[in-house]
């Protein structure tokens, strides 16, 4: 073997390490760094939780669209937690199995707050409210749809604007009276991320992962989906 065919194999085998190694460290960083809890609960609206979801899982850390995301790294590792029991029942009747509840919940930096009707009697559920002011300091909280009421209960939007379902604006005041309200948007963010109603929550989960991941990988996952965004 010649100088230059040596050579060549170097830089070749560097090439290929270096691209293990990226692809290593990006395996590594979304496992470790971006681990994403979604709260369940009885009565809760399924779309709420299950949009969201479905962005965050669909989401892989490629600059180039795919058809077929099942082996390219994962953007976030993403899982359910409830309160006590595993299994919940949604508004219309399905049941969910979570993954963990409070006492078996991993380490997370990303927590989501679903909405439902559920929500009317969980903001007098003081477990639940304190697990919430608990993470108040974690990465990333966000809410959709009724889950401000959640975090509205949890004093966690005072003096801070948010949104929420449209049919339940006066009851977020009612909790929150210092928090200002706004109508009309899918989602606002105050150092906490609120929703509007239902399917708003996939648009903030959008919002949420291009200021994490760029907006191309953010493209790539909406193409995947075919879902056309509204900002």
């Amino acid at each position: 073997m010649n100088t230059y065919h040596i050579i060549r194999y170097i830089k070749l085998s560097l090439f290929f390490f270096k691209k293990s190694l990226y692809f290593f460290f990006l395996c590594y960083c979304s496992s470790v760094k971006n681990r994403i809890a979604i709260f369940l609960f009885d009565e809760i609206e399924l779309l709420d939780f299950a949009g969201p979801l479905e962005v965050f899982s669909s989401a892989r850390l490629e600059k180039k669209k795919s058809a077929n995301i099942t082996n390219l790294p994962k953007a976030f590792e993403v899982f359910t937690v409830t309160e006590k029991k595993k299994t919940i029942h949604t508004s219309d009747g399905l049941k969910v199995f979570s993954n963990y509840n409070f006492l078996s919940c991993p380490n997370f930096n990303i927590l989501i707050l679903p909405g439902g009707i559920g929500t009317r009697s969980l903001i007098k559920n003081t477990v639940v409210i304190n697990w919430i002011k608990k993470h108040k300091n974690i990465e990333l909280l966000a809410s959709v749809c009724t889950g401000s009421l959640l975090l509205a209960k949890a004093k966690l939007l005072e003096n801070r604007k948010a949104t929420t379902h449209w049919g339940a604006y006066d009851l977020l005041h009612n909790i929150s009276p210092s928090t200002k309200v706004i109508k009309n948007k899918r989602y606002v963010f105050d150092k906490y991320y609120t929703s509007s109603g239902v399917s708003a929550g996939i648009d903030m989960a959008f919002a949420i992962l291009e200021k994490i991941h760029g907006k191309s990988i953010a493209k790539n996952t909406a193409k995947y989906m075919e879902y056309i965004r509204n900002h």
